[in-house]
């Protein structure tokens, strides 16, 4: 769910940090202050008080390449669904401090944005194949009779969690760089809402991608028979057009709220709002933009009634250490809006407050709701920047309120850390790029309540009331 692969091809202070006993040994005293860095070592663990890392699972291989970067989570009962540019894992989390693998599936792509629906994964490919299969090849480097460019969305049967098995495919203009699942009224239909990049200017030559490309896509795909999953609209949500500086066209991210019958769609340079009431017809509400702050919408979060919504900014694209004290704390941030008699109005901004080295890729990307009663609770990955928890209950002063996170990597300048980190029935599980799947604790007075929260599945990009 990051801008990565396209650059590969109101700051509040926080708890005091405690240190892994190497840390420790080797670093000066932790930073109490958000003017100061956290203080791990390379490849050491630094976090608050309140929280602990209980396991990390690395990757395995032969999703363990250095293009192997880990990517999205999705969670089923006690399974979690770990996403890699080299295919995806799945891990039995019965208990959270002893997962075990399950099965890895290689299926090589840029991003393998992944969701699970019933028996069903969906994989998401951003960037055109020699064909659809997990055989295929990036098309640069198979070219010649028989070749068609492909890229869109990969189906697996997932009935049997120790042997997935690819199904069908769907084809979907400019790839698919994030999904997002949105039931029909019919359980035996999902539509699939397709995000991806396409070109902001002249047309960019690529087989896939007709430029411009300011739309979505969304798929239909009938639950029972899921190879005759088909493209059913390709909606313009852009009444004002994207225009702007940004980069890229179309959207990065969509998070669907099907009971409120409401979306919010992070759409590099504006974000909107839209009635999903017929998830074929999606309506615009609102199209918001933040050209002073805000680069890259990279992705959304409701609260738990629908009456706020968290926008991140993934300036740089995941690739630049944003996280320094040369980056203002409302760039490479989240932005808290209000909706106010359906519109969103803006209060206030976050960004995790311990400043990063300049060899550390650090900026907003993935989180989810911590369920609480009463409270606005999220918990969301930095990158190199680590795992932030941090309340936005008052929406004009949000504060972070524990971390977690590693020193910089040993490696100078390459691209790590937390992708997605999500809350799951009693613990955070965090996706790291590099160093595999970790599963975090936290132990505070405000967030325990959500430990009586249990979610039979978790799709980050469809949110359901608690």
């Amino acid at each position: 769910m990051a801008a990565l692969a396209l650059v590969l091809s109101a700051c509040a202070s926080s708890p005091p940090p405690s240190q892994s006993p190497q840390a420790a040994a080797s670093s000066p005293p932790p930073a109490s202050s958000a003017s100061q860095s956290a203080t791990a070592a390379p490849g050491d663990v630094v976090t608050s008080d309140n929280v602990k890392l209980v396991a990390n699972m690395p990757r395995e291989a032969p999703l363990d390449g250095d293009s192997n970067l880990n990517s999205d989570l999705a969670f089923q009962g006690n399974y979690v669904f770990v996403g890699n540019f080299g295919g995806f894992t799945v891990y039995d989390i019965s208990d959270p401090t002893k997962p075990k693998t399950v099965s890895t599936v290689a299926c090589e792509s840029q991003q393998n944005d992944v969701s699970v629906y019933g028996n069903l994964l969906f994989l998401s490919v951003d960037e055109p194949r020699s064909d659809e299969t997990c055989q295929s090849k990036p098309l640069g480097m198979e070219t010649g009779e028989g070749v068609r460019p492909w890229e869109g969305i990969r189906v697996f049967d997932i009935s049997d969690k120790s042997a997935p098995k690819y199904v069908s495919s769907v084809a979907t203009e400019c790839g698919s760089h994030t999904h997002t699942m949105v039931p029909g009224k019919n359980p035996d239909t999902l539509y699939i809402y397709v995000s991806s990049p396409g070109s902001a200017g002249p047309d960019s030559g690529s087989p896939t991608c007709r430029s411009p490309h300011e739309l979505i896509q969304i798929v239909e795909v009938p639950v029972k028979d899921p190879k005759q999953a088909k493209v059913v609209a390709s909606p313009n949500i852009f009444p004002e057009g994207q225009g702007g500086d940004s980069f890229a066209a179309g959207c990065h991210d969509i998070t669907a709220y099907p009971e409120k019958n409401l979306a919010a769609a992070a759409c590099f340079g504006d974000g909107v709002l839209l009635d999903i009431s017929d998830p074929v017809q999606p309506k615009v509400l609102q199209q918001i933009k933040d050209r002073e702050n805000f680069q890259i919408w990279h992705s959304a979060t409701f609260n738990n009634d629908a009456t706020k919504v968290v926008f991140g900014d993934e300036l740089g694209g995941g690739g630049m250490p944003t996280c320094d004290a040369k980056t203002p704390v409302t760039k490479g941030a989240n932005a808290v809006y209000d909706i106010v008699d359906g519109k969103l109005e803006r209060r206030g901004y976050f960004k995790m407050p311990r400043e990063q080295t300049p060899a550390e890729n650090c900026v907003a990307h993935n989180g989810s709701l911590i369920p609480v009663k009463g409270k606005d609770i999220m918990v969301q990955a930095w990158y190199q920047g680590g795992v932030s928890i941090w309340d936005f209950t008052d929406s004009e002063a949000p504060k972070e309120i524990g971390f977690f996170e590693r020193g910089p990597e040993p490696q100078d300048g390459v691209i790590a850390g937390s992708w997605s980190a999500y809350y799951y029935n009693g613990y955070i599980y965090s996706s790291d790029m590099l160093r595999g799947l970790d599963v975090i604790e936290i132990t505070d007075p405000l967030t325990d309540p959500a430990k009586s929260v249990r979610m039979a599945d978790f799709n980050v990009q469809t949110q359901k009331a608690y």
